[in-house]
């Protein structure tokens, strides 16, 4: 079984679990959940049947980022070729994790299922997310 869609949107990372100092509840940043429920919902509109995934999984995330406006002709081509990556924020890691978690209970039972992940962050002419989940 393999699962494969795009997230056509601005890539934010994983957020820190947050502190209400009044009422001493840990909380969830709404700018996190709003963008798990957004990868959630491009995975439904590709897989309204979907089955979650009962083995061990694979994971690959390609995340695109848009190419500086600032940046040179020469430059814009380069990163456009793969020959200079985006070292900005978000955080490889924490892009995985927001991934991960929306994906939790939908491609796969657990995230415990998953034994291969593969990450990359490119430069492209418009900013999106490619996810693709395996069983192997």
């Amino acid at each position: 079984m393999i699962y494969e869609f795009e997230v056509p949107a601005k890539i934010i990372g994983k957020g820190r679990p947050r502190l209400n100092s009044y009422t001493g509840q840990v909380y969830t940043p709404t700018r996190t959940k709003d963008y798990e429920s957004l990868v959630e919902q491009y995975f439904l509109l590709k897989y309204p049947r979907y089955k979650s995934m009962e083995g061990r999984a694979k994971v690959s995330i390609t995340a695109f980022f848009e190419v500086p406006k600032s940046a040179s002709k020469a430059m814009k081509e380069q990163m456009l070729e793969n020959k200079i990556s985006p070292t900005k924020k978000p955080d490889i890691d924490n892009v995985v994790k927001i991934v991960l978690d929306a994906m939790n209970k939908f491609a796969f039972k657990d995230d415990t299922q998953i034994t291969k992940i593969e990450v990359e962050k490119l430069y492209a002419t418009e900013e999106k997310l490619q996810v693709k989940i395996e069983e192997y």
